[in-house]
């Protein structure tokens, strides 16, 4: 699995998955900060959508970690004040870097929760379609 795709889904789970996802690694491994949660500012970039062109909305606070598992470095970045939050992905990050073999588990993890975001996207989607009101059976 991917880093897009797996942040992704950490990310849509909320906090909670990436809590126990973590502490599954630090139970079993040495885990180094070796940046201790810091908050940054970056540039948010948007594609305007008649020109197809890219350009930077704005600045946003977000929260970053860097920390080593077994020599190979793992980052996780938030947006918003989430120092736990961005440590967790951190420590997730280095593990899929490191090939731990605990990343098979989390992979079938990872697509299950997919499976149940995706449903639950979908239903809110058609809930949301059935209170769209349809201007062309309108009359004048």
């Amino acid at each position: 699995m991917n880093r897009k795709r797996r942040t992704t889904i950490l990310m849509k789970a909320g906090t909670t998955l990436a809590q126990e996802m973590a502490r599954e690694v630090t139970e079993n491994h040495e885990v180094k900060e070796i940046v201790a949660p810091r908050n940054g500012l970056t540039m948010v970039k948007v594609r305007e959508t008649a020109k197809r062109s890219l350009f930077y909305l704005g600045e946003v606070l977000m929260t970053e970690t860097m920390v080593e598992i077994e020599g190979i470095i793992g980052k996780g970045m938030v947006i918003g004040l989430e120092e736990e939050w961005s440590r967790d992905l951190a420590i997730i990050d280095a593990a899929y870097n490191a090939k731990l073999p605990i990343i098979a588990r989390w992979n079938q993890l990872l697509q299950a929760k997919e499976e149940a975001i995706i449903k639950q996207e979908n239903k809110e989607q058609t809930q949301l379609m059935e209170t769209k009101v349809s201007f062309e059976t309108m009359s004048i």
